[in-house]
């Protein structure tokens, strides 16, 4: 895998699937999640001709994952089942390089032979296509279909002002990973495992579970060289060897997304940029704990040494705390061949309202709005969504988001990370998904994501700015940048 640091627009995590579009850096930060290689094959053949006497229904893969041949191979298996189940459609599979698959679906819609369904994709994925999505609203109503087997909130994160775009299917939702050692080391109760329960201090108080608590306890395990922490007279912060807190791999509109800022938010009807409060909250809370008297976060150069992972801060045993995905176990081979274990706690509230703002990566899959065959369309996204997740789900290493298909899933994790006591922290933060999503559609959204990406880098890099003259800076490039 590239470990590269910051999710570009668009496939901005495919998170979920750990498939983004990333670009280094000059400076590393921890703020993306992790790409995957594109892989070699080309794409497989879709008939151009249906089967006598039956819809054929083109089903696009590429966008996301789903393109190595080994979950190639169980989405030919997918359409074999569901082309056995009935007599009206046949299914076809579309396979296209990751590399190569925007262009290739941009392409096919602009000559108007777009393909019937495209995924699994997440939201980066799907705004690149953005007003060519397909509204399932009248279909769900008019087959009677029922979405009452998913999670209310995960159904309502699929919808969007063009309608609700698509069903829940792979979801990866966030918690604080933690690590009891360093907890027990420093004489610290650790996060709570439940939400609404307080934080108790070691004097025995109780406080709000929020980001200024996180900060309060991160600074206590933030240690330089000498053993200080970083409350402690004599605490030297160029010789930091470990630190309270990381946002591993969240991009800077993933951290405002943590205190209630969806990207919805950055614009009014007529593109107008707007910075919201939440995120102006994110951001001085972040870059207060890099350059603050008393840092608990790691700066740029600090998180991209070899020594704290190249990026990877909280892989390399290097951090307390870090607020990321489901999706990250799958990167935490250096931390438990070290020896290391973690636990995870419920995410932390946003102080001045209270309220804790979850981020669900997720992906799914959508219809084309230029289908000649939305209802059979329809029936198969339900089957992809439905009884094809037991073997989707394991091929795309994905959490399937009804709570009746989780088992398998869990059971995978706790294999390879027994030491886990429990994954319910994760799984309660499927309650919590960002609506609007932090990885929503803004305008000219590649170079506003871009501009916001610019931005979390000088954060981390340049501790002289004047934060608030940057947010503005940020506010009027990005005003441009709307309205190109």
């Amino acid at each position: 895998m590239k470990k590269t640091l910051f999710v570009l627009a668009g496939v901005l995590v495919v998170a979920s699937m750990l498939l983004a579009a990333c670009q280094p850096k000059p400076t590393p930060t921890p703020t993306a999640a992790p790409a995957t290689e594109a892989p070699t094959q080309a794409p497989t053949e879709a008939p151009t001709q249906p089967a006598a006497g039956k819809v054929q229904i083109r089903w696009f893969v590429g966008l996301g994952t789903g393109t190595n041949p080994d979950q190639v191979a169980v989405q030919e298996e997918v359409v074999k089942d569901f082309n056995a189940s009935q007599d009206k459609i046949e299914l076809v599979l579309e396979v296209v390089p990751y590399d190569s698959a925007r262009d290739t679906l941009s392409t096919e819609i602009a000559s108007g032979n777009g393909p019937d369904i495209v995924g699994p994709v997440g939201w980066g994925g799907t705004n690149f296509f953005y007003g060519q999505w397909l509204d399932l609203a009248p279909l769900i109503q008019e087959t009677g279909y029922d979405v009452s087997q998913f999670d209310p909130g995960l159904v309502k994160a699929q919808v969007t002002t063009e309608g609700q775009l698509g069903l829940p299917f792979a979801v990866f939702p966030a918690a604080v990973y933690y690590v009891p050692k360093m907890f027990d080391e420093a004489g610290l109760n650790y996060p709570p495992a439940k939400y609404g329960d307080k934080y108790v201090m070691p004097d025995g108080t109780e406080k709000p579970w929020d980001w200024n608590t996180v900060a309060e306890i991160a600074r206590l395990l933030t240690l330089d060289a000498n053993g200080k922490n970083a409350t402690e007279a004599g605490f030297d912060r160029n010789s930091i060897v470990q630190v309270g807190y990381v946002p591993q791999w969240q991009h800077a509109m993933h951290m405002a997304g943590f205190w209630g800022a969806g990207a919805a938010d950055f614009f009014d009807a007529d593109h107008n940029a707007i910075i919201p409060e939440p995120a102006k909250q994110a951001w001085t809370w972040y870059f207060n704990g890099i350059w603050g008297d008393q840092p608990f976060i790691a700066n740029g150069a600090l998180a991209g040494s070899p020594e704290f992972g190249a990026g990877n801060v909280f892989n390399a045993g290097k951090a307390a705390m870090a607020v990321t995905h489901f999706w990250y176990t799958c990167c935490l081979a250096d931390f438990k061949n070290a020896g290391n274990e973690f636990q995870l706690g419920v995410l932390p509230a946003n102080p001045n309202d209270g309220k804790v703002h979850g981020r669900v990566d997720a992906d799914t899959f959508r219809i084309w709005k230029g289908t000649q065959h939305p209802k059979e369309a329809f029936e198969v996204l339900t089957y992809l969504v439905g009884p094809a997740v037991k073997k989707l789900a394991p091929t795309y290493g994905a959490l399937p988001a009804r709570a009746e298909d989780q088992q398998p899933f869990l059971d995978a994790k706790s294999a390879d990370y027994p030491f886990v006591k429990s994954w319910q922290p994760l799984l309660d933060g499927l309650a919590y998904p960002d609506v609007p999503s932090a990885e929503g559609w803004m305008p000219n959204l590649n170079e506003a994501w871009n501009r916001i990406g610019a931005f979390g880098d000088l954060m981390a890099n340049d501790g002289t700015i004047d934060l608030a003259q940057e947010i503005e800076k940020l506010r009027q490039d990005l005003d441009v940048i709307f309205k190109k």
